[in-house]
C-alpha cells in the first residue's frame, strides 16, 4: 500500500476531517509487567499481552516490545528469542529479536522488538511471546526494569 501523508496546513483555510484522520492517533494498547518469569523454556509461551484494542482498517501500527533483562539458560551459545505475536504464541508473527550468549554464561541483556503491521477492522490482541533454545531462560523484571508492550497507531496505510 502506498502511504497517505497529510497535506501542508495553509493559513485561513478550512481544515478538514480527511487531513484530521491523516494524523496519528497515538497509543491504543499497551501492558507493562515487573514480574519476573524464570520458566522460558523450549516451548514458545505469552509473557505479556497488549490491552485489547478496536483496529481500523488502512492504518498503520508501530508495536514495540521491550524485555529489560533476558537471559538464555546458562550453555556455551543458547539463545533467547522474543516475538510480536497476533492473539497468542501460534499467531501471526509482526516482530522477532533474539539474545545469543557467547559463552557459558548467561548474562541478561535488553532486546527491544519493533514492528509495523496492519489489521483488518474489528478486535485485536498483541501478545510478547519468548522461547529458549534449551534449558531453562529469564526474564527478570522489577521496578526499575520494566517490560512493556505498546501498540501505537501511527497514520494511514
Amino acid at each position: 500500500m502506498a502511504i497517505a501523508p497529510n497535506t501542508t496546513f495553509v493559513a485561513n483555510t478550512v481544515l478538514t476531517a480527511a487531513q484530521m484522520n491523516a494524523l496519528p492517533f497515538g497509543i491504543v494498547a499497551q501492558a507493562s509487567s515487573t514480574t519476573s518469569n524464570s520458566s522460558i523454556t523450549s516451548t514458545e509461551a505469552v509473557t505479556i499481552t497488549a490491552s485489547t484494542f478496536t483496529a481500523i482498517a488502512n492504518r498503520y501500527y508501530r508495536i514495540t516490545y521491550i524485555e529489560p533483562q533476558a537471559a538464555p539458560s546458562t550453555g556455551v551459545q543458547n539463545t533467547i528469542s522474543i516475538r510480536i505475536r497476533l492473539t497468542n504464541a501460534s499467531g501471526t508473527v509482526y516482530g522477532y529479536g533474539q539474545y545469543q550468549q557467547e559463552t557459558n554464561n548467561a548474562t541478561n541483556m535488553t532486546i527491544t522488538v519493533v514492528a509495523l503491521a496492519t489489521f483488518t477492522a474489528g478486535s485485536v490482541v498483541v501478545v510478547g511471546t519468548a522461547v529458549v533454545n534449551g534449558g531453562t531462560g529469564n526474564l527478570t523484571r522489577s521496578s526499575d526494569a520494566i517490560a512493556r508492550i505498546i501498540v501505537e497507531d501511527i497514520g494511514p496505510a
